[in-house]
């Protein structure tokens, strides 16, 4: 099951490959994966709607250092590039510092986590960066200050490596095809995650009593999602790197700091090039192209994805409820693409795939940032759902495939890593351009820079990883 076949796909050769998916359990673990990260992600999305009253609620009733600093931070930044003194623009300006602070720390610790659990194993680092959010959970839950709600930020930030954990689990499985498989059925579970967990969010804060923070009982939840998760962690995540593939020693797992947390580094995957059995010269060109092609499209992609809350506010005087339904939109058209095709895609097409994809993208973001109807606008986000739901799913299982079995955390890591900078970076770069140049200028720009990612996946072909 670790190479395909050379002499066509015979109707044998079809049935030898499904018996050995099953054999060698990767079904299971696909779908202890799947349900792991689903329960993960319906915790982690509660807050995103309740998140500008959150912010609301400590303007009014908070204003310790932390608050001061980073609303004199928005302030600044607001004033710079021009953005109208509008509540609800300042709320999303203050909403994405907060998320820039979180994908800065993704960016910090994935790589480092991914590469721990090439020395520890994936099984046990998922339970301790568990244990981290249901930390985080805990303080927000008992936050009655803006610095220990940012506090359960930081710590939930840190903790929150099981998503390149869980990429790196995937990237264990030994067929191609599961591999491929995995990464989309993550996918459905960003999906689905990022659209239930905010509905449930919003009812539980629509209905707290009167003497209770209305944030309660969507951080109670968020904890005991989470504190589910550890026990099926515990009880039914196999471990997928055996002890007699994993790095030797932990000197040699963290002697590579540098290459671990420098940009520079990361985008040479630095840390996987030194090692005796790294992938060829011709495996890690590869590899470095996929890495850049991966950070850009999220740099652009973040960048709009952040601006769009601009654009419909401004333009079609969207409230908070059509804002939701258009995201409930978004999350539903991509899980039925991630669900019905992306998990089809065969190996050896991904590259294929992902070209197409970002070809539909184009028109889409232009459909978007020209949007004089609603129905346009709809009509761009539906071109949008469905290229975004491919994407992230087939470069993820085309980077799964590089380096030996006890490289592959460090392999996601570096990656998840290169997608947090990406959305550390790109929607202060987007939120810029949108408020100096305006909404056509922005997605526009943007949908021009996307025919770079497009351009290096022509220049050498994606190999089969080694």
């Amino acid at each position: 099951m670790e190479r395909r076949e050379q002499h066509g796909h015979s109707r044998e050769g079809n049935n030898t490959k499904t018996m050995a998916s099953s054999h060698d359990g990767s079904s299971h673990v696909i779908n202890v994966v799947f349900l792991m990260l689903l329960i993960d992600l319906l915790g982690f999305t509660l807050i995103l709607p309740l998140l500008p009253s959150i912010l609301d609620y400590y303007g009014k009733t908070d204003h310790d250092g932390v608050y001061r600093w980073l609303q004199h931070s928005v302030d600044w930044f607001a004033d710079v590039i021009g953005v109208p003194s509008v509540r609800k623009y300042n709320t999303v300006l203050f909403g994405g510092l907060i998320g820039s602070i979180f994908s800065v720390l993704q960016f910090v610790v994935s790589p480092v986590t991914g590469a721990a659990s090439d020395y520890f194993g994936r099984r046990m680092l998922m339970l301790v960066t568990t244990v981290g959010l249901i930390v985080s959970y805990g303080l927000w839950a008992l936050s009655r200050s803006f610095g220990i709600f940012f506090l359960s930020r930081v710590v939930g930030g840190v903790s929150k490596g099981n998503v390149s954990l869980s990429t790196a689990i995937i990237a264990d499985l030994q067929s191609p095809t599961a591999r491929s498989k995995g990464m989309a059925m993550i996918g459905v579970a960003f999906s689905l995650g990022f659209t239930i967990g905010p509905m449930i969010g919003a009812f539980l804060g629509s209905r707290a009593g009167k003497d209770e923070a209305f944030y309660v009982q969507p951080a109670l939840l968020a904890m005991t999602f989470v504190v589910s998760d550890l026990l099926f962690i515990f009880f039914f995540l196999p471990e997928t790197l055996p002890r007699e593939k994993r790095i030797s020693s932990v000197s040699s797992t963290f002697q590579n700091a540098v290459d671990l947390l420098s940009p520079v580094a990361l985008f040479q995957f630095s840390a996987i090039q030194r090692r005796r059995d790294s992938p060829s010269p011709e495996g890690m060109q590869a590899l470095k192209v996929l890495g850049l092609v991966y950070f850009l499209y999220l740099f652009l992609f973040s960048g709009l994805e952040y601006t769009l809350s601009f654009l419909t506010h401004q333009r079609f005087q969207f409230d908070s409820m059509q804002q939701g339904k258009m995201f409930f939109f978004v999350g539903i058209t991509m899980a039925l693409v991630q669900g019905g095709y992306a998990r089809r895609i065969k190996p050896g097409n991904e590259v294929k795939a992902v070209r197409r994809a970002i070809s539909v993208l184009i028109p889409g973001f232009l459909l978007i940032g020209w949007a004089s109807s609603v129905l346009v606008l709809y009509i761009g986000l539906l071109f949008y759902s469905c290229a975004a739901a491919i994407v992230i799913p087939c470069l993820s299982a085309l980077v799964a495939g590089y380096g030996a079995a006890n490289q592959k955390g460090t392999v996601m890591g570096i990656l998840r890593s290169l997608g947090a900078l990406a959305r550390a970076l790109g929607p202060t770069l987007a939120a810029t351009v949108y408020w100096l140049g305006g909404a056509e200028v922005c997605f526009t720009a943007a949908a021009a820079a996307f025919l770079l990612p497009l351009a290096l996946l022509a220049i050498p072909k994606a190999k089969k990883a080694e």
